[in-house]
């Protein structure tokens, strides 16, 4: 009797750890999708809370879901095996995240974050706190310290499109851009026939030593007749 409850009061400690563990790793993972959603990413809170929590799922179970299997049969595998498909795994959410157009590239950091999510909650599945929380903190100075540390440090791409059915509206975006110094790598213009008006759609990406000033940039073209922003990012 004594040995069965000893026995039955260590298995509700190691499923409370359990959930302790999974709660932790999607806090954590949480806090960094806070930080994603905020900066209005397209992985924001609820994908970085369930990709921790998913991977430490998986670490529980690759490390303790089979023990009454080897216990009884006496079988051996490696309790690293299903978890290291999570990291091979979690390339194919990243790879969702990752836009390219033209000669514009956007994502990547959203997807090296969600695969440091992913080891973040793989090490905390495993049962090291500590380790997890470092890393999280880590990453958010990935993600906003160094953000600010070398703002002004290389060239940061913008990719804008608008349409008009003013041809001069053309020249003038240019023109403002070139004031303000931006420079123009990548130009398009298409013509539409809508209802006997013709619309020019541009799309172009604009690179700049420092961040662009989309508010600025914003109201400029809000003011222009005639002319509809769809994108600016």
């Amino acid at each position: 009797m004594i040995q069965g409850g000893l026995l039955c009061e260590k298995g509700v400690f190691m499923y409370g750890d359990f959930i302790l563990r999974l709660l932790v790793a999607g806090l954590l993972g949480g806090v960094i999708g806070w930080d994603r959603e905020y900066r209005a990413k397209e992985a924001g809170l609820r994908t970085h809370f369930l990709v921790a929590l998913g991977s430490a799922l998986l670490m529980i179970v690759s490390q303790h879901g089979f023990a009454d299997v080897l216990d009884s049969s006496g079988v051996r595998i490696d309790p690293g095996r299903i978890a290291a498909q999570v990291v091979s795994g979690i390339g194919f959410i990243g790879a969702g995240t990752i836009l390219i157009q033209k000669q514009f590239v956007r994502g990547l950091t959203t997807a090296a974050g969600l695969w440091a999510t992913s080891g973040i909650g793989l090490a905390v599945g495993g049962g090291m706190y500590w380790i997890g929380v470092c890393a999280m903190l880590l990453t958010l100075v990935g993600l906003e310290f160094l953000t600010i540390v070398f703002r002004n440090v290389g060239e940061h791409s913008s990719y804008l499109v608008f349409s008009t059915t003013d041809a001069e509206n053309l020249k003038r975006v240019t023109n403002e851009l070139r004031l303000k110094r931006y420079r123009i790598t990548n130009y398009e213009v298409q013509r539409e026939l809508l209802e006997h008006k013709e619309i020019f759609r541009v799309s172009m990406v604009i690179k700049t030593k420092r961040y662009l000033d989309e508010s600025e940039l914003f109201l400029f073209m809000q003011n222009l007749p005639d002319l509809t922003l769809e994108r600016l990012s």
